[in-house]
């Protein structure tokens, strides 16, 4: 069982936050089940992250110190995400490698076109 229902995150320009999300959840069998001209949601079965302009109507800002990490069932699709995430906008925060600290970890590190961080982590084996 997950411990979240969804995590969101907001975004200033729908479309631009869409073609990023759409190809970096690619490689991680995600992908968009449904949106609005406000909002996309993602998801494998059901959605579970979500991108939205705020609904205060304030800018969305980036939480500092804060980060959103994805599950990958290998090596190559961290890559995947993470050479999509720099084609689309977002800045690396960390190249596809392994992670010292847990057993097998390898991870990438990016943010988004509007300053979230968001990771991707695979524990199999090399």
């Amino acid at each position: 069982m997950s411990i979240f229902t969804h995590v969101v995150v907001g975004t200033n320009d729908i479309e631009r936050a869409r073609a990023f999300y759409d190809a970096v959840l690619q490689p991680l069998g995600i992908k968009r089940l449904m949106g609005s001209d406000k909002s996309s949601m993602y998801g494998v079965k059901a959605p579970q992250f979500m991108v939205t302009r705020p609904a205060n109507g304030e800018p969305a800002t980036h939480a500092n110190g804060g980060t959103i990490g994805f599950a990958s069932a290998t090596r190559a699709a961290v890559h995947q995400f993470h050479e999509a995430a720099l084609a689309h906008g977002g800045r690396c925060e960390g190249a596809p490698g392994p992670r010292s600290y847990m057993p097998n970890a390898y991870a990438a590190y990016v943010r988004d076109p509007d300053g979230n961080k968001l990771c991707v982590y695979c524990f199999a084996p090399a």
